[in-house]
């Protein structure tokens, strides 16, 4: 007897952990969307366009893919690639940053 409760409630918790996690992927990425903007912003303010144009080119078609998947309710691939874009922003403030330290 005790097995078979002990059996119930861990599928019941299986059930549930599974249906919170669903439940997850189904939200919007807004605050990657958002965190994807603000770096290229901060990147394009300290140069990139000029000195890590290939970073900076390539933080916005991923940006730009977001969108597109954001507006078709992927939002696990519209998420992946806001993050990939904010990455790549990131790498362009920085190489941005230190091509200018040298050029000082």
């Amino acid at each position: 007897m005790l097995s078979s409760r002990l059996t119930v409630f861990l599928r019941s918790t299986l059930l549930a952990v599974a249906l919170l996690a669903a439940g997850c992927q189904v939200a919007p990425p807004v605050q990657e969307m958002s965190d994807a903007r603000q770096a290229i912003t901060v990147a394009k303010e300290a140069g990139a366009a000029e000195h890590a144009a290939d970073d900076l080119d390539a933080a916005e078609k991923f940006l730009q893919s977001a969108e597109k998947y954001l507006n078709t309710r992927n939002y696990a691939i519209a998420r992946r690639d806001a993050v990939q874009a904010k990455s790549k922003a990131l790498e362009a403030l920085q190489r941005s940053e230190a091509l200018q330290e040298t050029e000082n």
